[in-house]
């Protein structure tokens, strides 16, 4: 063995080791994904030698990666059979740092730093994030030229190193890492597997630690999808989502315009918040060439895609100097943009090809197109094309979509008109719905808290208003009394609805007699045109500040063909207490069917009065 030379760093770089070790990485474990990622790329340049290059240094060794750790040396080993480096090499490689031009590094990162922007990673600093854990590393090197030396390359990072020859060694590299006191959980077999499993699983080479290999799972979005069988997909869904069923849709595409992207998308069997469990987290893992940047990266996809599992690989994606996060927000956004689109396509097509499955993945996951409906303008019109709602016309548990509403639209109706409720029971007893029935006007059914806030966001489907059936704005053409329908005439109903304003006084904003009206003897409508009756409930049981504070305005509508209607009409004149009972009974039975009797305490005690008087 040759003598060691020594090689001292100039100020600027010792810098700059300083900024790596201490500054740049936000966790110190992955020192290992850098140290894999780097012997990927040695493997990845022998085998393309293989095919140029008749002689090649040890050629029969295995394209692997082995690991070895030592918990009693407290030490960690890296060995690679690639290109290997010659000792020219090692200085040049090990060096990049000098090399890549560090003066222009230091520069281009205050620069960075003071504009508040990331910098693109092109100087190669990935080797130098294990002086994070070590105290020493060493580098056993040798080139596939055959004529060349074995060559070690040592350095404690305190800014020297030290090149010599060393004999018997195979080709490529092995990195032996001396660790720091407290960096000794690093050579832990458990702890070194954890992470290569989160950032390393797809290397495209076996990784073997402690003979054992790792990385079992493959690349399964860089394949054909038509060489992938069924069972193959729900492995790797399993493995990457770490989830137990299987998945209910998969997304598997390859696109080179406008950015290079492999993605492998699926939408799991079930929705965790649909049991009120905790929000999901994103959970489409954001690779580069098959190495993990970011799990859970927040602004790839909308908010609501967060139930999508998988994985989107990219070599389009400028990566800053740590390889942590991608430098270009702008370019993130791209792709997002691309997946989202392509996911919703998908949507689409399996609404028309099986529609079955559809209907089955919209119960679970509905709430999250709807989400996105009423709060990303973005994908809105995307969006509405795949709500579904039952509706008047349709059986109990048959979706309809808005495009198939206005499909069955009647001649010269321009507006969707909806009812927001419980449940369809609840809809169909209430008196809002009769008015539309009787005229054979569809109405949607809307069950979920999240429905009101789409209809109000959205305002309209293919240039048809979205307007709610129990909305005083609601007009509706008068239908033809029937033969021998006895009813209180035009002066009777003006006479009526004076009264009972005077009577009601500020409980209601407007009395009038109703056409829409057919077996109910009236019906309260909101007049408060910024909080419908059902949002004003979900505000009430939500809690929210100042929701019980004011009584709600309505407009009463009374049917004028209504016995009832007909009684209070004749009382208020010959029986005026009992009349003003009646008239308040009308009213809070209206409320009641609104949802918007706050206290029926003052009810209950006139329903006693009202009995004593028949």
């Amino acid at each position: 063995m040759s003598t060691p030379q020594q090689f001292e760093f100039q100020a600027e770089v010792r810098q700059l080791l300083d900024i790596v070790i201490h500054s740049l990485y936000t966790e110190k474990e992955i020192f290992v994904r850098e140290l894999v990622s780097n012997a990927s790329d040695a493997l990845e340049k022998l085998r393309h030698l293989q095919f140029t290059e008749k002689e090649i240094f040890d050629d029969r060794l295995p394209p692997e990666i082995n690991l070895t750790t030592d918990d009693a040396a407290k030490t960690f080993t890296i060995q690679d059979f690639g290109v290997g480096m010659t000792r020219a090499e090692l200085i040049e490689n090990l060096g990049t740092i000098a090399h890549s031009g560090s003066k222009a590094f230091l520069k281009a990162l205050s620069e960075s730093e003071a504009k508040g922007t990331s910098l693109i990673g092109q100087f190669g600093v990935g080797f130098y994030s294990v002086f994070m854990v070590a105290k020493r590393v060493r580098v056993f090197a040798h080139s596939w030229r055959p004529a060349e030396p074995g060559q070690v390359w040592e350095s404690d990072g305190s800014g020297s190193y030290t090149i010599e020859e060393a004999e018997g060694q195979r080709r490529g590299c092995k990195i032996v890492v001396e660790l720091k006191d407290e960096c000794r959980e690093f050579s832990l077999a458990s702890k070194i597997e954890g992470i290569l499993k989160r950032y390393s699983s797809f290397v495209q080479f076996p990784i073997n630690l402690n003979g054992k290999r790792v990385n079992t799972i493959q690349a399964l979005w860089l394949r054909n999808k038509n060489e992938i069988k069924d069972e193959e997909y729900t492995e790797f869904y399993k493995f990457q989502a770490n989830a137990f069923d299987a998945p209910r849709l998969r997304l598997h595409f390859s696109a080179d315009a406008p950015l290079a992207i492999n993605a492998l998308l699926f939408v799991p069997e079930e929705s965790p918040e649909r049991f009120g469990l905790v929000r999901a987290e994103p959970a489409v893992a954001l690779y580069c060439r098959k190495i993990l940047i970011d799990p859970h990266p927040k602004d790839l996809l909308p908010e609501w895609l967060r139930f999508l599992k998988g994985v989107v690989d990219s070599e389009d994606l400028p990566l800053n100097i740590s390889r942590e996060m991608p430098q270009d927000r702008a370019l993130i956004a791209k792709l997002g943009r691309v997946l989202t689109r392509r996911f919703l396509k998908s949507l689409e097509e399996e609404a028309k090809d099986r529609p079955d499955g559809y209907k089955e993945f919209y119960r679970r996951f509905g709430v999250y197109l709807k989400e996105g409906a009423a709060l990303d303008e973005t994908y809105q019109k995307d969006l509405m094309k795949l709500l579904r709602y039952e509706s008047s016309l349709t059986a109990r548990g048959e979706l309809t979509s808005f495009a198939d509403y206005v499909s069955r639209l009647k001649d010269g109706q321009k507006e969707i008109y909806f009812l927001v409720g419980p449940n369809r029971v609840a809809i169909e007893a209430g008196p809002y719905l009769e008015g539309f029935r009787a005229r054979n006007l569809e109405v949607l059914f809307c069950y979920e808290s999240v429905d009101e806030y789409v209809m109000s966001h959205v305002h309209e489907f293919d240039g048809r208003r979205l307007i709610a059936a129990d909305h005083a704005d609601v007009k509706l053409d008068d239908l033809p009394t029937p033969p021998g329908a006895d009813a209180l005439t035009k002066e009777q109903s003006k006479a009526l609805a004076v009264w009972l304003k005077e009577t009601l006084g500020d409980r209601v904003a407007e009395v009038k007699a109703s056409g829409r009206l057919v077996d109910s003897p009236a019906l309260a409508l909101s007049a408060d045109k910024l909080m419908s009756p059902h949002m004003r409930r979900l505000m009430k049981a939500m809690k929210v500040e100042g929701a019980e504070d004011t009584p709600p305005r309505v407009e009463l509508q009374f049917n004028p063909r209504h016995a009832v209607i007909k009684h209070l009409a004749a009382a208020k004149d010959a029986k005026p207490d009992v009349a003003k009972l009646m008239a308040e009974q009308v009213l809070d039975n209206a409320l009641i069917a609104a949802g918007l009797l706050d206290d029926p305490q003052k009810m209950i005690a006139r329903i006693y009065k009202l009995l004593e008087s028949v």
